[in-house]
């Protein structure tokens, strides 16, 4: 077991015979349910990296991107809850977003969403560097964090729109959480030098920041997801430094693990069990050369033993592949949003 009080030099060991562990393959007790949440008539799936649990335990919230990998002109809603059969219930959330990339159901039921793209004019992939750019918008949106009502109301809006650093916001936000305090912690930095978790508390007031661009303990590169455990400690899924970092709420280091692979989304569930999504290993590489699966880790929060994988069934693909965002629900029911396969996905234990 790791010990969460001993020296880093010890942390750093443990974390390397946990690594040394992913060669052995972990088994996959789950079966998998695709088009288990069913668009309305007409609509399919879009990019998707954000989903989270409805305070009830069993309904589920998911953030997608229309259809496509981009809201961008799109009238479609963005937020959508699913019931436990996967009917589709409540959506709202139309032209409000670009790339909705985070999502986090808080204590109250209230749903926040990151937007992680603004809608400055792009030139299409792929098209020359000195192809003409699309015409500028009259006015310019993203990179802002939303807090909803379950109904759909816009309660918060935090951030400048189009982007902003320090304390008026943020580039690339990538997801949102908040602790039992109410205090709102979103982490920034999808790519580039910013890279940092920005904490406001519960109406929105800027409170500090900590973390920036580097490998060492404390510092990110793409923090790509949050999640906090019961005893107040917030893993961040430091994805291009291939690990989870833990840390207090001030910022300051407590562990890192890397037997999680190179993780893209974290779920904690109540019973202190931890969900990891890794993307981007194998096949993909995105960094470096990495030889561990990609798919979906489930281990212990209390000594990050990992028990199970959920592989990606496509183990050669070379791009984002499988979940990004992951989730649990009170029956052990795992959810997998999925960017590259633009799906939802239901995972249960195989003899249910």
């Amino acid at each position: 077991m790791l010990d969460y009080a001993a020296p880093e030099a010890l942390m750093r060991f443990a974390a390397l015979i946990a690594v040394a562990a992913l060669a052995a393959s972990q088994p996959n007790p789950y079966r998998t349910i695709e088009g288990w949440a069913k668009m309305p008539e007409g609509r399919t799936w879009g990019a998707t990296s954000a989903v989270d649990i409805d305070r009830d335990g069993r309904s589920i919230w998911v953030a997608e991107r229309c259809g496509a990998n981009s809201c961008l002109n799109s009238d479609l809603p963005i937020v959508l809850k699913f019931d436990p059969n996967g009917t589709l219930v409540t959506s709202f959330g139309a032209g409000l977003m670009i790339f909705p990339h985070g999502i986090h159901v808080d204590r109250d039921g209230n749903i926040w969403v990151t937007d992680g793209q603004d809608n400055r004019p792009r030139r299409a992939r792929g098209a020359a560097p000195d192809s003409p750019l699309p015409p500028a918008p009259a006015t310019v949106v993203g990179h802002q964090v939303f807090k909803f009502s379950p109904d759909g109301r816009r309660l918060m809006t935090i951030g400048t729109p189009g982007g902003g650093t320090g304390a008026t916001g943020f580039f690339q936000p990538n997801d949102i959480v908040t602790d039992t305090n109410g205090d709102i912690y979103v982490a920034e930095g999808h790519g580039g030098d910013n890279a940092r978790i920005v904490v406001f508390d519960k109406s929105g007031t800027y409170l500090r920041e900590f973390g920036r661009k580097g490998a060492g303990p404390g510092e990110f590169d793409q923090p790509h997801g949050l999640a906090f455990d019961a005893a107040g400690r917030l893993f961040v899924a430091d994805r291009s430094n291939n690990r989870i970092q833990i840390v207090d709420t001030q910022g300051a280091f407590i562990a890192e693990w890397t037997q999680f692979s190179r993780p893209s989304g974290i779920f904690i569930d109540k019973k202190g069990m931890i969900y990891v999504a890794d993307s981007e290993s194998g096949s993909v590489g995105n960094g470096r050369a990495r030889t561990e699966k990609r798919g979906i880790r489930v281990g212990f929060v209390k000594d990050g033993r990992v028990i199970a994988l959920i592989p990606d069934p496509n183990d050669t693909a070379t791009n984002t592949s499988a979940a990004e965002g992951v989730a649990a629900d009170d029956a052990g029911h795992i959810y997998g949003a999925e960017v590259g396969p633009r799906a939802l996905k239901k995972y249960v234990k195989a003899d249910r």
